[in-house]
């Protein structure tokens, strides 16, 4: 049997990649074209594969479900920050939103030390001296955190009622959003064959194969481990762009990404102990950190 801590590692690697590749489409769809072949097929295949089993009954939860796809939409604006910034950087950012919400989640004095940590880790994340970054991938980046926080906030309020049943919900409504975007965007592009299977292998690698991993690790480990071991996300993203895109980062950024993961910890390891389900874990298919199942 596969560690389960290895299925997280695994899920992240696939998680990443799957970026790395659709920064590659760049050349053939724009940003909003990747964001919306990637919500809509992997919207199809999770609707398919993990059928929901429970649909929402009142107004209340078709609005949470509703809002959650929102925000689904929202943190897939790490495409159109990819367009501007290195894959390791987007990524580190759009981690500040679950560091966000679990931070706020604690009731310890430790997380004071998450606040210098974060604050060194974007100053040396900047380094003017080694290229400067566009404000505009800092912004979409930002704004794909913020999204995160919202879908964390809004999985904790569907877990006890929807459960897994939220997310294939959800994603078709993210889809509706994304998917037109790109189709106007792109035109008839989006349609090509060797477009659509391009699509396919970033949906499958960014959302269905670690949505199944985590799935099965988070079964066999604490939240609050697969929540820690999911704040090396960064780093994995620094590597995919390296190795898969061929983006160098200077030392101060390496530097701050590690910085910003030390924070991830601190926040994430004091909402309780390891064993704690009430702690952060990862979002399967969207990454992040989520709550309860």
């Amino acid at each position: 049997m596969i560690p389960a801590p290895l299925l997280v590692l695994t899920a992240a690697v696939c998680t990443q990649t799957g970026q790395a590749l659709g920064k590659h489409l760049f050349d053939r769809l724009d940003p909003l074209g990747v964001l919306g072949l990637r919500l809509g097929i992997a919207a199809v295949i999770v609707f398919v594969v993990f059928r929901p089993r429970r649909m929402p009954r009142t107004a209340s939860q078709i609005a949470a479900v509703t809002g959650l796809g929102v925000a689904i939409a929202g943190m897939n604006l790490i495409y159109p920050a990819l367009h501007y910034l290195p894959l390791g950087i987007a990524g580190t950012i759009q981690l500040l939103g679950p560091l966000t919400v679990a931070a706020a989640g604690s009731r310890s004095a430790r997380d004071l030390a998450a606040i210098p940590l974060v604050a060194a880790g974007l100053w040396l994340i900047r380094d003017p001296a080694s290229g400067q970054l566009h404000w505009l991938g800092f912004l979409l980046a930002g704004m794909s955190a913020a999204a995160m926080a919202s879908y964390l906030l809004l999985s904790r309020a569907l877990a006890a009622t929807l459960g897994h049943s939220a997310l294939g919900i959800a994603l078709p409504v993210a889809a509706c959003l994304g998917f037109p975007a790109g189709v106007a965007s792109n035109g008839i592009t989006v349609f090509q064959p060797q477009i659509l299977v391009l699509g396919a292998t970033v949906a499958i690698l960014s959302a269905v194969i670690p949505y199944s991993l985590e799935m099965t690790a988070l079964k066999r480990i604490p939240a609050g481990t697969a929540g820690i071991l999911l704040s090396l996300e960064p780093v994995v993203a620094a590597l995919a762009g390296l190795f898969v895109l061929g983006e160098t980062l200077s030392g101060p950024r390496w530097f701050g990404i590690a910085c910003i993961c030390g924070a991830t910890v601190v926040a994430i390891s004091s909402t309780g102990p390891a064993g704690n389900a009430g702690a952060p874990a990862p979002v399967p298919g969207v990454r992040g950190a989520a709550p309860d199942r």
